[in-house]
């Protein structure tokens, strides 16, 4: 796997869990034991466990592992593993670009930009995904045709959090079901998971950049989406929802022409890297 922050340095890593989700999606042992891990009734009784006290016991060794800075959250104390996954920053620690010409990252993530073709078909990750397959709407399909596909990719350490990219009306959400495959890369050499996994999405009919449709893809161990409005208007940098425990993604889909990414971006997408980005900070900016 391949990553890039914003300062242009690019970084070749392959993690103990890069490896191990490898090994379980390339192997028949490792298949037969997905079948069970991707139950909805296996990945709830993974959330129960984690939301016992008795799991606060994995909160440390975590914390120092990925030195994650407890002082930035409204508390340091927590009842339960699950707890400490979903904990609150203080708005301090996620500044958000206030220029209402500026497109924000919805969250902390790896993000990879790609371009929705005419035959509505587009690639993450070497594996290629149609619209309708994703969203099972025609209608979606021909309004983002022609536009960009801005995936944020979340793993275990980074903030569960995510927030809406600019003013406006925000639509209903709309539940699809599916399994609760990982969203690390490993699995989708193998298996189409923003196809499988239970996600959700709406609309924003946003003041600067058009209609945004953001999506939640649910991953392996997450058994829950968390959004926070239905219908309503909302701002910049509110916070729109948040997972609970494992790796997690949001889609962000642009129609045609409504806004330009980020330089830096661009060239790292195309280069097979994903861009490390914070919630809040610049990404792009409206054509």
């Amino acid at each position: 796997m391949r990553y890039a922050d914003r300062q242009g340095n690019r970084y070749g890593e392959t993690t103990l869990q890069d490896r191990f989700l490898k090994t379980l999606y390339e192997s028949a042992w490792g298949r037969t034991i997905l079948k069970l891990l991707v139950c909805p009734a296996v990945s709830k009784a993974g959330g129960a466990m984690l939301n016992s006290p008795l799991s606060k016991l994995l909160i440390c060794p975590f914390v120092k592992k990925h030195g994650i800075d407890l002082s930035a959250c409204e508390k340091q104390e927590f009842t339960s593993y699950n707890d400490f996954f979903m904990r609150k920053m203080k708005p301090e620690a996620h500044p958000v670009d206030g220029q209402p010409e500026h497109l924000i990252a919805p969250c902390d993530s790896r993000l990879t930009v790609c371009q929705i073709e005419r035959d509505t078909a587009f690639y993450i990750k070497h594996t290629e995904y149609t619209l309708y397959s994703l969203l099972r709407d025609r209608r979606l399909v021909e309004k983002y045709t022609g536009g960009q596909a801005l995936v944020f990719r979340l793993t275990v350490e980074d903030y569960h959090r995510y927030c809406y990219v600019d003013n406006g009306k925000k639509t209903h959400n709309r539940k699809l079901k599916g399994i609760l495959h990982t969203v690390n890369p490993a699995a989708n050499d193998v298996y189409p998971i923003y196809k499988e996994n239970a996600r959700e999405y709406s609309i924003l009919r946003s003041e600067h950049f058009g209609d945004i449709l953001t999506m939640e893809v649910g991953a392996l161990m997450v058994g829950k989406i968390v959004n926070e409005h239905e219908r309503a208007y909302v701002q910049r940098g509110q916070e729109k929802g948040h997972f609970e425990f494992g790796g997690s993604t949001v889609i962000l889909l642009l129609e045609p022409g409504k806004a330009v990414l980020d330089r830096d971006i661009l060239i790292h997408s195309q280069m097979g890297y994903e861009t490390f980005v914070h919630m809040g900070e610049r990404i792009g900016k409206r054509s």
